[in-house]
């Protein structure tokens, strides 16, 4: 009889493994498998939230079929503690797997409302975007400009938020005191600048900072990744170009960013440079004058008098041969590259065409007339 009992308790335990074996790989599958979830959501995870809570939302959201598969997924791979306070993507069809792993990587907000502080040659904007999840494209709440002592509510809103993302995007062509200023009006950060870099040393970009940061550590990151880019573009330069370091590369890269808003005459434009100063003919480009005025504190705000045009400055390439002491601004990487690759062209003149680009010209009299052209272009748009 014994033998039968134990026959029978093998047999049940072997069955009973079986199915055991059959639900955990059934559980797995699954967990795995795709979610019913047919719209991408924003999943806001706060401080000391539980993988209940968590598993509660996403069933009412209709994210995932069982908060209870769900949680045992999420203690069975060991990730049932690691929830990371902030707000997840979560796209359409994911996995009860995709999902655990969303919530619990970390690191910055996938989705949820970031402030970008825009960074122009004229001042600073703040803008307060929020995700929508469905187009994954931003609507902007609010615009201001961040130096007004009065603040929109939607700003001071997401600011006491935990899962808030900051950037400071700052453009091509803007200078080092502009930066600075700029930086100083960003309230998240901590810290003072004692000084303005060197102008040209810092890359623009866009720059995710978090609150708490420090405003020297912007700083840093930014003159790190202009080293980078202007040691790589100094590796590659062109032969036979009239510059001897990366120093004068990236201050004829700053004339080129001031001078053209259009990619595709960059390189153009660094050719006319490049020509002039391998003939030994004057600059005589305009926003050296200016920033010989305005030292990049600034902006100029009207035109040029003539008086200016001969006034002494070192930056002065009306004055001066050769390039000015320092860069004018801080170029991007396409105006770098520009400088130390050059089109080849015969190119020595070029004035504004009235599309937003420029005309350019081999000689001083086919220079004039596309100078003649540019000032009816301009007495017409008076006229108008």
């Amino acid at each position: 009889m014994w033998r039968n009992i134990a026959s029978n308790a093998i047999t049940f335990f072997v069955v009973a493994a079986f199915l055991l074996a059959g639900l955990i790989l059934w559980g797995q599958r699954e967990y795995a498998a795709q979610g019913p979830l047919e719209e991408a959501i924003c999943l806001r995870v706060e401080r000391g939230a539980t993988m209940r809570e968590i598993s509660r939302k996403l069933e009412e959201r209709g994210a995932i079929a069982s908060g209870a598969m769900f949680r045992i997924g999420a203690d069975y791979t060991g990730k049932d503690s690691k929830l990371k306070a902030g707000s997840w993507l979560i796209p359409e069809g994911s996995s009860m797997a995709e999902v655990t792993d969303r919530i619990t990587r970390g690191g910055q907000s996938t989705c949820g409302t970031e402030v970008v502080y825009r960074v122009g040659v004229r001042g600073t904007e703040a803008r307060v975007r929020k995700l929508d999840p469905a187009t994954r494209e931003y609507e902007v709440a609010a615009a201001f400009d961040p130096d007004g002592k009065d603040p929109p509510e939607a700003f001071r809103t997401v600011v006491e938020q935990v899962d808030t993302r900051y950037r400071v995007a700052v453009a091509e062509g803007v200078t080092s005191w502009r930066i600075v200023q700029a930086l100083e009006d960003v309230e998240v950060l901590d810290g003072e600048l004692n000084e303005v870099p060197d102008e040209g040393s810092l890359a623009p970009d866009s720059y995710e900072v978090r609150a708490g940061d420090t405003r020297a550590s912007v700083i840093a990151r930014m003159q790190e990744a202009q080293e980078v880019i202007l040691a790589a573009a100094w590796e590659d330069r062109a032969e036979d170009l009239p510059i001897d370091t990366p120093e004068e590369a990236l201050i004829l890269a700053s004339i080129i960013e001031k001078e053209t808003g259009v990619p595709e005459e960059r390189r153009q434009v660094a050719s006319v440079f490049v020509n002039r100063l391998r003939v030994g003919m004057k600059l005589q480009t305009d926003p050296t004058v200016i920033y010989g005025i305005t030292e990049g504190r600034g902006v100029l705000g009207r035109g040029l008098r003539q008086s200016e045009l001969r006034a002494p400055t070192p930056w002065n390439t009306y004055v001066n041969f050769g390039l000015p002491p320092t860069p004018i601004a801080n170029p991007g990487r396409a105006s770098i590259e520009a400088a130390v690759d050059p089109a080849e062209t015969d190119y020595r003149y070029f004035v504004a065409d009235g599309s937003g680009g420029h005309a350019f010209a081999r000689t001083l009299a086919e220079h004039n007339a596309n100078v003649a052209r540019w000032r009816e272009i301009e007495a017409e748009r008076q006229a108008d």
